[in-house]
């Protein structure tokens, strides 16, 4: 079995945890990546056995917009501090995969500033998809393809054989300079499918086991995971069903969706939230159901990952256009509360060290809008997992292989007769019952009781405050094409024809609220009648 089948990952957004500027003063290093080593520790001991970490490559603000593949951003610190983090987290175990912008650049990146400087003349003039009879709004005397509509982010030709060496060279200096162990593709569903299979036929060359993970939000999954391309990509649709399958009370969809993935599912990389969405607190309308999802990203197939602040119940979400709500500054000190880490931490520990929860088989044993319940068998090894999203407690009977259980989430064992097995779920709840002789890699992964962290997880769901009455819709632009929009003004006019129709529910304010691409709302806008 390779490392990344049975890994439980850690994100960090390094810029916005150790609370860098936003924007880049290009001055000399200022060494926040050394904030890290805290944090590294503490996933370690959470259960963690893999850290994706990124952006991490000078850039011009939000990290994405690289001006240099080859240099730590200088508001982090040096090569020397990236080539420190990775030695310790390989001393304690824990694998390091990097954030990889191949798709676009800054354009204070080398190649484009040249194009800008020597135009036609340019030794890098197709190193983009340049237009030199067009314009844009840095009034550049030019045009090019960009990612999403933003100028400041212009389009690699990833059909230049230049460029694609360019890539493999940084995956080489990252490799062999940093020894990473992976990469997380950004926008892995805008590149070049050519691409991609050079980037894993190079990758399998340079390191045994380099991971490949694309960032895929829509499409069939598949078209990425075939033959010589990635390892996996992100989970986007598992991500949606586990929230609103617990917001709007509908199991039916959760299930819907990992039957329909089949068996991509083990190999997806699955989160309840990240950089780019809204913090699972903060979604989820009920507090209380942050224990039954928790259950099911860890035991239903997938790569489970845990974004940072998320195992203390860190609230955030995307305001006035701007990421910065989704990506702060945190210190582990500020983080005295152990209710929810220390769930996060039985169930990444119970994961990383029970068989029957990693690759192994799925079958679904009982289905309501209420509730989920379904095995996961390796071998002769059989975990049964059920969850209930309801307001009233809830007694199931299921099908059992195994003559007794481990109640990893309330201790104890529990018995089964005749085949089958008797469950008492409470509100909002959930039951994950492992073999009771632990797997193989128990004495490596311990799980700590119940009682860490029970009593004070239910006291922080009582303690936590009532949704807030949705926000007045804001008003749509007015005197401008839809063309000049921005993305908030696209949103708010969206917001606006669907007041129109009809109430805006929270569903519909959400969905607006995540499509940040401004082609997808500016078509969303031409949809109305």
């Amino acid at each position: 079995m390779t490392w990344f089948e049975n890994a439980v990952f850690y994100h960090i957004y390094p810029l916005g945890l150790t609370g860098a500027p936003q924007q880049n003063p290009y001055g000399a290093p200022v060494h926040r990546l050394e904030a890290l080593r805290s944090w590294v520790e503490h996933l370690a001991e959470l259960g963690c056995s893999a850290l994706y970490v990124g952006p991490l490559f000078e850039s011009v603000g939000h990290g994405y917009e690289t001006t240099d593949y080859r240099r730590l951003d200088s508001r982090l610190g040096s090569n020397e501090d990236l080539k420190a983090l990775v030695r310790f987290c390989h001393a304690r175990g824990i694998r390091v995969v990097l954030d990889a912008v191949f798709n676009h650049t800054g354009r204070d990146f080398f190649a484009f500033r040249d194009l800008l400087a020597r135009r036609e003349g340019s030794a890098y003039r197709d190193w983009y998809r340049v237009n030199f009879h067009g314009d844009n709004g840095y009034h550049d005397g030019l045009s090019y393809e960009t990612w999403g509509g933003y100028e400041l982010l212009p389009r690699l030709n990833l059909q230049n054989p230049a460029v694609v060496q360019y890539h493999l060279d940084s995956v080489r200096f990252w490799v062999e300079e940093f020894d990473v162990d992976g990469l997380r593709l950004d926008a892995a569903d805008q590149l070049d499918f050519g691409f991609l299979r050079a980037l894993r036929a190079f990758s399998d060359r340079l390191k045994p086991e380099f991971w490949l993970m694309g960032e895929v939000i829509h499409g069939d999954y598949g078209r990425w995971l075939g033959d010589g391309m990635l390892h996996s990509v992100t989970n986007y649709r598992l991500h949606k069903a586990l929230y609103s399958s617990h917001n709007e009370h509908n199991y039916f969809e959760l299930a819907h969706t990992v039957e329909q993935l089949g068996p991509l599912c083990p190999r997806l990389y699955s989160f309840a939230d990240n950089h780019d969405t809204e913090r699972i607190q903060t979604r989820l309308r009920c507090k209380a159901d942050y224990l039954p999802l928790h259950v099911l990203l860890f035991t239903l197939p997938g790569i489970p990952s845990v974004y940072y602040g998320s195992e203390f119940a860190v609230e955030g979400k995307k305001e006035r256009g701007s990421d910065a709500g989704l990506r702060p500054a945190l210190r582990l000190e500020d983080f005295r509360n152990e209710a929810h880490a220390g769930l996060i931490r039985s169930l990444a520990r119970a994961r990383r060290a029970e068989p029957a929860l990693g690759r192994a088989s799925y079958e679904r044993l009982s289905l309501s809008t209420g509730h989920f319940a379904f095995a996961r068998r390796d071998g002769a090894r059989e975990a049964l997992i059920a969850v209930n999203n309801g307001d009233a407690p809830l007694s199931l009977t299921l099908p059992a292989r195994l003559e007794r259980y481990r109640n990893l989430l309330e201790g104890g064992t529990l018995p089964a007769q005749d085949g089958r097995l008797r469950l008492e779920l409470g509100p909002h709840g959930a039951a994950l019952l492992l073999p009771e002789e632990p797997g193989p890699a128990a004495e490596q992964a311990p799980i700590p009781a119940p009682a860490e962290w029970r009593a004070a997880l239910e006291a922080a769901v009582k303690a936590a405050p009532s949704p807030a009455p949705d926000d007045p819709l804001p008003a749509p632009p007015a005197g401008k094409t839809l063309e000049e929009l921005q993305v908030p003004e696209l949103q708010a006019l969206i917001l606006q024809k669907l007041a129109a129709n009809g109430p805006v529910t929270e569903r519909m304010r959400r969905e607006v609220a995540e499509n940040v691409y401004p082609d997808s709302l500016r078509n969303w806008a031409r949809s109305f009648r």
